[in-house]
């Protein structure tokens, strides 16, 4: 099973009734690096009125949020389930609202946190990160047009090709298709390829 996450930072805003609200969304993978994220926001937003966040972590299977002062259920928990429809993990959203006089009432602001939350997540470029095995392999320049053709056929993500005195090839493939794979590469080259790997690794397919 693999997860989805972002990339990096970033942020998108919108106008409801006068309101400003700023959807901020940056990966993080603790914590530690959350509430530093959260607190930074509203280091940067002091004149806002409310700061509303939510955060989930994978290897900790930790989700927390907070309304920041808005009444409760409106904000932290409709930003949550923006998250898990979306499927994120090791992500964090804060929603920062410009106060602009008009009420907005339970629903409206459920709406528009969400809205916010939403712009946030689609404005960021997203990761999709598979438990795979990295796989280094050396064999003669005779068998690279081979390996050219199978190798995609398997969904690899290739990381060096070098091409000394023997042609070798670096390459990620995901765990489910990794044992299929080198018994393919040994029975295409008769054997005469020297295949290492490393397991138990994560990367970004998408």
């Amino acid at each position: 099973m693999g997860y989805i996450t972002v990339k990096g930072y970033s942020s998108e805003s919108f106008i409801e009734k006068k309101s400003e609200f700023i959807g901020h969304i940056r990966h993080v993978e603790s914590e530690e690096e959350a509430v530093a994220f959260i607190n930074s926001i509203k280091a940067e937003n002091r004149k806002a009125r409310h700061n509303v966040y939510a955060y989930k972590l994978r290897g900790s299977n930790i989700s927390r949020y907070s309304d920041d002062g808005e009444p409760q259920g409106t904000g932290g928990v409709p930003v949550l389930d923006v998250l898990n429809k979306e499927g994120l993990v090791d992500i964090c959203v804060v929603v920062t609202r410009y106060f602009g006089g008009v009420l907005l009432g339970a629903n409206g602001l459920v709406r528009a946190y969400s809205h916010a939350c939403k712009l946030a997540v689609d404005s960021a470029v997203r990761q999709e990160f598979c438990e795979c095995s990295q796989i280094d392999a050396v064999t003669d320049y005779n068998m690279y047009s081979k390996l050219s053709f199978l190798l995609p056929k398997f969904e690899v993500k290739m990381q060096q090709e070098l091409f000394e005195e023997n042609v070798k090839l670096s390459f990620f493939v995901k765990k489910e298709f990794c044992e299929q794979l080198k018994k393919e590469l040994t029975d295409l080259t008769n054997g005469k390829i020297e295949i290492n790997e490393t397991k138990d690794l994560w990367e970004d397919f998408a």
